[in-house]
């Protein structure tokens, strides 16, 4: 790298730079998402932390290059730092203990009858402080950027009380305020009924709307309302009341919807305009054609499935209809211990029958368009957050292709430089 005053830097010498192409869109829906552009043999120009310029580096303007700071490419791949739009990644404990008893053949009643599951993870979470909390969080971060991600959101419900909740997202504004990779926190105090309140779940939804919602909108903790909807967590009604009282608020909605059954989220989902309605395993025909005619994102998180062994979500048909589909991880310490975007895309082409360009688009513009931030980051174009990751390999194809193996070899962060290998 060359050294200048010059508030240029310019990266050439890149094998490929591959971005979707959203034409001032704030998403991209159905095969819309095919739509991306590949420049060989490419060059970016930076402006502090802004894109100034992209295209082949035999095109870029002398402006740029007098006096610039150049950085050599050394043949990489460039595209958009990946977005993770869903993750619950503030626990106290790992639950290693129960992945090897589901893997003996425990069922989760079993596993949850020994004070495993959820329970467990509430638990150690009330337990820890705010600084076991935040250093555990800020390792996790520097995992996951070296895999790429530089925008993630981060969900409470571990804590499940007043107290706990507030923990949680106090813990998550730190290591916002900590660390290089933007973050987005999202309220979920309806993860789950706590233990205490099993035989009084109407006390415990009360909790939610009259004591916590309000109190984390009026502290200004999170701009997001998430909720469960599912059997044996949170019933359609208690949701909705649940996700209106956020609006009310103005914590935008967001649902984890028809996971394990059709029980109706994601027409909830529809209902309350969710900015996403995440998991969607067992999505109705209906909904899907109401997706499709809607702004709310299905957010797919394959590495649920794959963990667990469930069904996978039709990402095919919802894209086939003309949905707005992102890709996210769910990563978390009970059904999704992995924090590798690529590896998501890995799993969305061969088990969801995605390709390629619908993957990265998913796990970048549509998956920003979910955190309210495709705006400012989610594509590499002129004007936006220089969140770029370079990777070595031969082309934006061999991403998904090629998994089980980190490819990359820099990150760059809001035109911050980060070199790995």
């Amino acid at each position: 790298m060359t050294k200048s005053n010059s508030p240029f830097t310019v990266i050439r010498n890149l094998r490929q730079l591959t971005t979707p192409v959203t034409n001032g869109k704030p998403y991209l829906r159905g095969r819309e998402m095919r739509n991306i552009e590949t420049v060989d043999n490419a060059a970016i120009v930076i402006n502090s932390d802004t894109i100034e310029w992209i295209g082949r580096d035999t095109d870029v303007p002398d402006q740029y290059t007098d006096d610039a700071n150049i950085i050599d490419g050394n043949g990489l791949v460039a595209l958009p730092g990946f977005v993770d739009m869903h993750t619950h990644m503030v626990f106290g404990a790992t639950r290693e203990e129960e992945f090897a008893m589901r893997c003996s053949g425990a069922t989760y009643q079993e596993i949850a009858a020994k004070g495993g599951g959820i329970n467990n993870t509430v638990r150690t979470t009330r337990e820890a402080d705010k600084s076991r909390l935040r250093k555990q969080t800020m390792r996790f971060l520097d995992k996951m950027i070296r895999h790429g991600t530089t925008t993630v959101e981060i969900k409470s419900g571990y804590g499940l009380s007043e107290k706990d909740e507030v923990k949680m997202l106090d813990v998550i504004n730190m290591v916002k305020e900590d660390h290089l990779i933007n973050i987005v926190s999202t309220f979920l105090g309806a993860h789950a009924i706590p233990p205490e309140y099993k035989e009084h779940r109407e006390e415990y939804v009360d909790l939610v709307c009259k004591k916590m919602i309000p109190y984390v909108a009026k502290k200004n903790l999170t701009g997001f309302c998430d909720v469960f909807c599912e059997n044996g967590f949170f019933t359609l009604e208690e949701s909705r009341r649940i996700l209106q009282t956020g609006i009310e608020h103005r914590l935008a909605p967001k649902i984890h919807a028809d996971e394990l059954s059709p029980l109706g989220g994601s027409e909830l989902a529809i209902e309350v305009n969710a900015i996403s309605a995440d998991h969607l395993e067992h999505i109705s025909d209906k909904a899907i054609e109401m997706f499709a005619k809607s702004d709310v994102i299905a957010g797919m998180l394959p590495g649920v499935s794959f963990y667990l062994g469930h069904d996978y979500a039709p990402a095919r048909k919802l894209i086939d209809a003309g949905a707005i589909v992102a890709l996210a991880t769910d990563f978390n310490p009970g059904s999704c211990v992995s924090y590798s975007v690529p590896l998501m895309m890995t799993m969305a082409c061969t088990q969801m029958k995605m390709t390629p360009e619908e993957t990265l688009t998913a796990a970048t513009i549509n998956a920003a368009a979910a955190l309210n931030m495709s705006r400012i980051v989610g594509s590499i174009e002129e004007g936006k957050q220089a969140d770029i990751v370079f990777l070595q390999m031969p082309n934006y194809m061999y991403l998904p292709y090629h998994f089980g193996e980190n490819h990359v070899a820099a990150v760059m962060k809001s035109g911050t430089w980060l070199e790995y290998r």
